[in-house]
């Protein structure tokens, strides 16, 4: 396959058009991303692709041939591989059934599978994108975010009958290190190498500049540019996708923290990480950076309960803070938002107003169990309006949302218990540019009210431009604290692979 093309692609959903004469060409060797904010249309295009949803109106051409039909099997028929952002791994499969959920399994003596042939397949696929240290038979709930998203990729280079033409990456970095971007980056220059279709799908710009040929933006399901990657500029590309200009720096942070200790860390040790000082004072947000895996997770899981205290103490409040469940760390006003929201934040099948609602039913019930509805529509109205977010009505399902307004319907959740202290795992993970700015402005709106933040993220800018200190954990062991303003990117990232005194 030399050229595929989309030609005057329109998709609705009801009222609502999702696509609207959208024309797209893929050309072999190209690595083409396409970008635009969250419920622009990218995922729904994909879907179309992919065979899932049914267009209104699309003619397909490969090699200037028209296709007069197109379903899920002709798609993968065609040798199209799809690595979606969403991880939608079987936890307790292994490594190797899960590379092989969408591959015949191999058999020998016509009925017995092949689990050797499996097994070496499956080593192989991970060794071309540069990785040996996952044990294909190992459990996937075993393994990191990083390690399941790098299993997914792995998949769609097993050897098969069918010769791939067509990548389509839906933020596979969003879940990855610098170093595991590099390989897959890596592995995609090979692909196009090949002469494979690749089409990329990021909210990362810097990442786009760097790996793509040509950028397609798409704003409220309406194509407005396509051009080679060398004649745009980040400015042009991101005034594509919000319809203005919007600033590259971070809201402006002026007088916002006060002398009042929210909590004090003081020497803590859990089951998984040692030695964790800090305090946070009402108003500030305080930076967790360090290596992938080095005990960021840990942090969240021991101030919300989930791990319990070994050694040291904490005082939260002025008062000794113990959680025993994150039910009580919620009680005690303390509100998180995880970084796997559709995993570990939502339930996609209920409405916005549930998703929002849920953990605060002790405090909207009346007569112990029933729950005050309309007290519910009330603060599913207000919390929605404050994260500015997009929808029908609250009664709509999570899944409808695109991912940066499901994003903020987590937000409107934890910001419903008017927390004290706010906790913060990749909050922007693949969220595009528009909301990104929404979340950050959110904030700094609390921090204004006296909340103190903590944030993790692996985007360093993001560290940079939102934190007043940065805490650096190496091995699960805090290292030290820097103070923002004394430092730079390249002194912080530095700090990451300095060894241990």
């Amino acid at each position: 396959m030399k050229k595929l093309e989309l030609l005057n692609l329109t998709k609705s959903f009801s009222s609502f058009k999702a696509l609207s004469n959208v024309s797209i060409e893929l050309l072999s060797g190209e690595t083409h991303a396409l970008m635009g904010e969250n419920g622009a249309g990218k995922t729904t295009l994909i879907k179309v692709l992919a065979g899932i949803l049914k267009p209104d109106q699309m003619i397909m051409k490969i090699d200037n041939n028209i296709q007069n039909t197109y379903s899920s099997i002709q798609s993968k028929n065609l040798g199209f591989n799809f690595i979606h952002q969403e991880l939608n791994i079987v936890s307790y499969l292994s490594v190797a059934e899960n590379m092989f959920l969408n591959h015949p399994y191999p058999k020998k003596y016509i009925t017995i599978i092949d689990w050797n042939k499996i097994y070496k397949l499956s080593s192989k696929a991970l060794e071309e994108l540069g990785v040996t240290h996952i044990d294909v038979k190992k459990k996937c709930s075993k393994l990191s975010t990083g390690d399941q998203m790098l299993v997914k990729i792995a998949s769609c280079l097993i050897k098969t009958d069918t010769t791939p033409t067509l990548y389509v990456f839906d933020e596979p970095t969003a879940a990855l290190t610098l170093q595991e971007s590099e390989k897959l980056f890596k592995v995609i220059n090979n692909l196009k190498k090949k002469g494979a279709i690749i089409l990329y799908v990021s909210h990362r710009m810097n990442e786009i500049l760097e790996i793509s040929d040509k950028v397609t933006v798409l704003r409220d399901g309406i194509k407005v540019l396509t051009d080679k990657t060398s004649e745009l500029s980040k400015e042009k590309i991101i005034r594509s996708m919000v319809g203005k200009d919007l600033s590259d720096n971070f809201p402006e942070r002026t007088g916002n923290i006060n002398e009042n200790i929210v909590i004090d860390v003081n020497n803590v040790h859990t089951k998984n990480i040692r030695n964790i000082n800090f305090k946070i004072k009402a108003g500030e947000v305080l930076g967790i950076a360090g290596l992938s895996n080095s005990g960021q997770r840990e942090i969240f899981n021991m101030l919300m309960g989930v791990d319990n205290i070994d050694k040291g103490k904490i005082s939260f409040m002025d008062q000794k803070y113990e959680p025993n469940s994150p039910s009580d760390a919620w009680k005690k006003l303390i509100s998180f938002v995880p970084r796997e929201r559709r995993k570990e934040a939502l339930m996609l099948k209920m409405s916005v107003k549930s998703n929002t609602t849920t953990p605060h039913y002790s405090k909207l019930s009346k007569f112990f169990f029933l729950a005050n509805k309309q007290q519910e529509n009330l603060i599913t109205n207000n919390y929605s309006k404050k994260v500015q977010l997009k929808y029908e009505n609250m009664n709509q399902s999570i899944y409808q949302l695109s991912g940066g307004n499901q994003q903020k319907v987590v937000f409107s959740r934890a910001l419903a218990s008017n927390p004290k202290l706010l906790l913060l795992d990749e909050p922007t993970r693949g969220v595009d540019v528009g909301a990104k700015l929404d979340i950050y402005n959110l904030i700094i709106q609390l921090t204004k009210n006296g909340c103190g933040i903590v944030l993790n993220s692996s985007d360093l800018s993001e560290i940079m431009g939102m934190c007043d200190k940065i805490l650096i954990l190496k091995d699960h062991e805090q290292y030290k604290i820097l103070e923002n303003f004394k430092i730079n990117s390249q002194d912080l990232l530095a700090n990451f692979y300095e060894s241990k005194k």
